[in-house]
């Protein structure tokens, strides 16, 4: 049996509500996966595919399996207020669209690019009037990270009374994207990228289902030519199947039956340049960028961080990254660098775009002209490995706190010197656990003016090793 025949036999059945009905018999919009589009056109593949149960979103049986406590929650409809955090295509729409056909609330989608204030309240209104009626309203707000504050603080009173639940889908961290108060009224769902067994699963089944898939061509593939499409994909589903819609054009116009590797390397690099211009190709670009400062090259630095704004890429990403490699990649030997960055950051989100490039230019060229040194990001990767190893080891007596008479009675706080009291400063003594004496995990290098801390370091740990001999 070949994967056409398997995958034939696999497929799931028609998804229905918890209850058994039709899901698109109460709800105002229709599911994403129908088979046209509002215009009477044809979907593209990712959208027809879309899983309409919970077993049929693939890769994140873990967090929304049916199994699941979320999973279990969805199908009896108590779906709490959701932020689903992930990369492009790996499930974020899908998943808000599997608990609206399980629940018999109103479906609202907001976007969060194309919609301000005025739709956001003309949708709180219209859920104001469906909770009169006695029905719920699930308001599902596409990409909520580029809601401002005051669109953000604007759904808290209506999420706290119950006027909506709310499904905010986000690519970017939760934790610098969205208030703290709306993130303590939400459970956040964590999405991975899809892994290349997923994406198979959903290629397979693609090419197979006849209804809203490819299989009425009757095209072929084996598991390998899947799984390189898979690998293209880079967890993407919706990338993955717009490539396997893209090879199998190809192939019917070539009216051959069968999809081989070369036929999906060929489309994979049109795709790609697609991509590019599309801004779907920035953790290539933003592997570019990073490797051209760390290498300390300011044309090529510019050019691939003008590629990726070009393409359609959010600036904020790119700050952050930038953020990142200043404390990783410069660190000791340019401390200010980090300072450079968050100014340039600060700046932009001042005066936006076209100006808001110059600062970011700016921050690029002097990361990358700026001495590098990873011996903080190192020091911290070493601590953390230390303390998977030895546990949680007890503080030392004299580093111990001693707040009460009964504890200084028990030695705590005993024969500490403080290093203000001396005249350089500093005390030749030990600050690690007991069992971790002699560990040094900042190992500085003598790049920039680290190389003045590390002569001060390396001063230091041979005065502290003399006096342990003594």
């Amino acid at each position: 049996m070949d994967l056409f025949d398997r995958a034939k036999k696999s497929q799931p059945p028609t998804a229905r509500t918890a209850g058994g009905d039709d899901p698109s018999s109460h709800r105002d919009v229709r599911v994403a996966g129908d088979d046209v589009d509002d215009a009477g056109l044809r979907a593209p593949l990712a959208d027809r595919m879309r899983p309409r149960s919970l077993e049929e979103l693939a890769g994140h049986a873990a967090r929304v399996g049916p199994t699941t406590a979320l999973g279990r929650a969805i199908l009896a409809d108590r779906c709490p207020s959701l932020i689903l955090w992930g990369p492009p295509g790996c499930g974020k729409t899908s998943l808000a669209r599997i608990i609206a056909a399980h629940s018999k609330a109103r479906f609202e989608l907001v976007s969060a690019v194309l919609s301000g204030v005025a739709e956001l309240r003309q949708a709180i209104v219209r859920a104001e009037a469906e909770r009169r009626a006695g029905r719920k309203t699930l308001l599902f707000v596409d990409e909520i990270h580029r809601f401002n504050k005051s669109q953000q603080d604007a759904l808290l009173p209506h999420v706290e009374a119950g006027t909506v639940t709310l499904l905010g889908a986000t690519t970017e961290n939760p934790s610098f994207a969205l208030n703290a108060a709306v993130l303590s009224r939400a459970q956040v769902v964590r999405f991975e990228p899809l892994e290349d067994d997923a994406l198979v699963t959903l290629l397979g089944r693609a090419l197979v289902d006849a209804e809203r898939g490819l299989g009425a061509y009757e095209i072929n593939a084996n598991l390998d030519v899947l799984a390189l499409i898979a690998r293209w994909a880079d967890g993407d589903a919706r990338r993955a199947l717009g490539l396997l819609e893209h090879v199998v054009d190809e192939v019917r116009a070539k009216k051959h039956d069968t999809i081989t590797r070369d036929d999906v390397e060929g489309s994979a690099r049109d795709q790609t340049l697609r991509y590019d211009r599309d801004g779907e190709e920035h953790y290539n670009i933003a592997s570019a960028l990073i490797k051209s400062m760390r290498g300390s090259d300011p044309d090529a630095s510019v050019y691939w961080v003008v590629r990726m704004v070009e393409a359609g890429e959010d600036p904020l990403f790119v700050l952050r990254r930038l953020l990142i490699f200043a404390a990783e990649d410069v660190g000791m030997a340019d401390p200010r660098a980090i300072e450079v960055v968050a100014a340039c950051d600060h700046t932009f989100q001042r005066v936006g775009l076209p100006e808001g490039m110059i600062p970011i230019a700016h921050a690029v060229t002097y990361l990358a002209l700026a001495p590098k040194s990873k011996s903080a990001y190192r020091a911290l990767r070493a601590a953390q490995a230390e303390i998977q190893r030895s546990g949680a080891l007890p503080v030392p007596m004299h580093l111990r706190n001693a707040p009460t008479k009964m504890m200084k009675g028990m030695g705590y706080g005993q024969e500490y010197r403080d290093p203000h009291d001396t005249l350089d400063g500093w005390v030749p003594d030990h600050y690690l656990p007991d069992a971790l004496q002699g560990n040094e995990f900042y190992e500085p290098t003598t790049h920039g003016v680290e190389a003045k801390a590390a002569e001060t370091l390396a001063r230091r740990r041979r005065v502290r090793r003399d006096r342990d001999r003594e």
